[in-house]
């Protein structure tokens, strides 16, 4: 996964990207985790947290713009 400096890095497009990527992956993951049992429990939290740690950067980078 990424962590905060290499996501802070990305551009706005790739920052979109990266969230639609791991929105996409996290409901696969629950939908896995609901049918049947998953690997590895912990990769919802993780991509839960990821979801949200871009969020807060694309905050801030509109809290900056404005």
């Amino acid at each position: 996964m990424s962590n905060n400096t290499e996501l802070r890095e990305m551009s706005d497009e790739q920052l979109d990207a990266t969230a639609t990527e791991a929105a996409q992956t996290l409901f696969r993951l629950r939908f896995q985790s609901q049918s049947e049992r998953l690997n590895t429990p912990s990769e919802i939290r993780k991509n839960r947290r990821l979801i949200a740690r871009i969020k807060t950067i694309q905050t801030e980078r509109q809290k900056a713009t404005s």
